[in-house]
């Protein structure tokens, strides 16, 4: 499987993230949004944005190896903050980037300010799809 990323040099410069991702397999991982609760279903990290974005990364971390992937393997990420204040938005993104998952946002990427989450409390989730290895290619 080839995963492309591409900054075309007429768009404008980027944080770390691609603006075109072009893969070369037919098999898709497409996780839900990963939430900042623990195992139990409760919240973490009630009111602290941070302790919500780590939470939400070791969540993205675990679906992306059931599926049998890995942040690599990332070809398109969406993160959604409850928060317009750019500080905000880019303090998040500066933990996930720097998380285990932090090369799932090397990738095409969209960083979103939202007015609510589906949890109360919740301030973090991040969509991920990624590209699988063909089933029938040797590992």
């Amino acid at each position: 499987m080839a995963i492309t990323r591409l900054n075309p040099g007429r768009l404008h410069q980027t944080s770390g993230y691609a603006h075109v991702t072009i893969v070369d397999s037919g098999r898709l991982a497409v996780l839900a949004g990963q939430c900042p609760l623990d195992r139990d279903e409760q919240l973490v990290g009630q009111g602290d944005v941070l302790a919500q974005s780590d939470q939400v990364a070791a969540n993205a971390k675990e679906a992306l190896a059931a599926a049998g992937a890995a942040p690599e393997d990332v070809i398109r990420s969406v993160i959604y903050v409850v928060s317009d204040d750019p500080g905000t938005l880019s303090a998040v993104w500066d933990r996930l980037t720097a998380s285990d998952i932090g090369p799932a946002f090397t990738t095409a990427s969209t960083l979103l300010g939202v007015a609510a989450l589906g949890y109360r409390g919740q301030l973090v989730e991040v969509d991920l799809t990624a590209a699988l290895p063909d089933q029938s290619a040797p590992s």
